[in-house]
């Protein structure tokens, strides 16, 4: 009676075994593929053997990891970076647009607070004037005229010019009330201290979003500082 070989159990699939050897990246690729055969390698050396090089692919993948998750949150925040330089460039274009300043006050509380996402913007001029004007009244709410001091009264607590031209916070209601019969939803705000131009006294440009995590302390100002610095000098064209 013949006998019947046993058959060679290492790779039964020809067609498995040729593309393997053929194509060798797709298991090395293949992050869990290659655990499984690590993994299958170590047990079949027993416990008494200790895998150097089972331990520095262990490592070298858990760098790999760190590198990847790395990456990807630097692309995600270049991506976000852009999309807010491309919001702060659109709000300054349309801002620029009005030929008047009445219709520029109109523009910063619709497209404007749209174009930035934000549910409030405020303008607040110093003034040493006393009493009500009927003519800024007529304005709405956009613009307030405050005692000299308030705006860094407002935004650092002291009696004198911050320090930072743009300051970023939480707010609970009661604390955002420059913005009046909207301070109750405000949960962020970007406040921005404005240089009028000399002998005038100072202003101040707030933006109240109803996200709290929209603004917050941890977070660059840059693109806030330039939008300032263009709002300043649109100012004091209108102030002219």
């Amino acid at each position: 009676m013949a006998t019947v070989e046993p058959a060679d159990t290492a790779f039964t699939d020809d067609d498995l075994r040729s593309r393997i050897l053929s194509e060798p990246e797709v298991i090395l690729e293949d992050h869990e593929l290659m655990r499984t055969l690590v993994a299958a390698s170590e047990r079949s050396m027993g416990t008494n053997i200790v895998d150097l090089r089972g331990m520095a692919m262990e490592r070298l993948e858990s760098k790999l990891d760190r590198l990847e998750s790395t990456h990807k949150a630097v692309i995600a925040a270049a991506y976000e970076n852009l999309s807010s330089t491309s919001q702060i460039h659109r709000a300054i274009l349309r801002m620029l647009d009005p030929d008047g300043f009445e219709r520029f006050l109109q523009i910063l509380d619709t497209e404007v607070a749209e174009i930035l996402r934000v549910q409030s913007v405020r303008l607040v001029l110093e003034s040493a004037r006393s009493g009500r004007d009927p003519a800024l009244e007529r304005l709405g709410e956009v613009l307030q005229v405050a005692e000299p001091g308030f705006c860094a009264l407002y935004m650092t607590g002291r009696r004198f010019r911050p320090g930072r031209q743009v300051m970023l916070r939480h707010c609970h209601g009661e604390d955002g009330n420059v913005h009046g019969t909207r301070a109750a939803t405000i949960g962020s705000e970007a406040m921005m201290f404005l240089d009028l131009g000399e002998n005038r006294l100072p202003g101040m440009l707030v933006l109240g979003a109803e996200d709290p995590r929209q603004f917050q302390p941890s977070q660059a100002t840059d693109l806030l500082s330039f939008f300032a610095g263009v709002f300043e000098r649109t100012m004091r064209r209108w102030l002219s």
